[in-house]
């Protein structure tokens, strides 16, 4: 039997004091692209929301948040979307961000399909998809955020030259996405089936479920897949 997430004390009240931080709400009803489309259409207009012209990068399904502030604050001169679809979630980064005072964060209440309604197209410059759920069994395939049909909707959202990159301990998840990233024609670059083998790189932010799987000595796999705007 599934547990219910038990909803936030004063959860109302705390998400209207973090409203200028959310973009766009949707509603957990929609299940498809066609009905996203018929029902909403708000593009986001990322110079009055960030107040800046800086390059705009993505990531689906921020969790707590840890890993967007990190890189929030290691690039000022970027600005950045943290997408998480359950509204009792996104909650908690929010408070983080606003309490942090971080200023180039952004959140998107909404599914995943229903991006292609808030996000210009052509207006991405990368994707995060970190531990993405891998939905192993049958006939989930599709809804697993590396399934071309999902794919060709990041192709729209992205400038070309733009980037996915994707972390994940599953292994078979993993090798599920590089085919559909080569069935959807981008070029990747960087894999690894082992992020860490060497210890962790300089460069990689550590996400919270990353830091427990690397820590029981579980590999993390990682790419980049570059859409060549084709």
């Amino acid at each position: 039997m599934s547990m219910r997430m038990r909803k936030k004390r004063n959860f109302e009240a705390r998400m209207e004091a973090c409203n200028e931080l959310l973009l766009a709400q949707g509603t957990s009803g929609i299940l498809n692209m066609k009905e996203a489309a018929e029902n909403f259409r708000a593009l986001v207009d990322f110079e009055r929301a960030f107040g800046n012209g800086n390059p705009v990068a993505l990531e689906i399904g921020c969790g707590k948040g840890g890993f967007v502030i990190a890189l929030a604050k290691q690039n000022p001169d970027r600005n950045f979307l943290a997408l998480e679809k359950m509204s009792n979630v996104v909650l908690t980064p929010m408070e983080a961000v606003k309490a942090e005072g971080v200023q180039n964060i952004r959140f998107l209440n909404i599914r995943a399909e229903c991006l292609p309604c808030y996000i210009p197209e052509g207006s991405l410059d990368e994707i995060y998809l970190n531990f993405s759920t891998p939905l192993p069994k049958l006939g989930y395939a599709t809804q697993r955020l590396t399934h071309r049909n999902f794919l060709e909707v990041y192709k729209k959202l992205l400038k070309k030259g733009g980037r996915i990159l994707q972390k994940t301990d599953d292994r078979d998840f993993f090798e599920f996405s590089i085919g559909e990233f080569e069935a959807c024609g981008f070029a990747l670059e960087k894999v690894t089936y082992d992020l860490h083998e060497r210890g962790n790189p300089e460069w990689n932010i550590v996400t919270e479920y990353e830091r427990k799987w690397v820590e029981r000595g579980l590999p993390i796999h990682r790419l980049e897949a570059v859409f060549k705007g084709e």
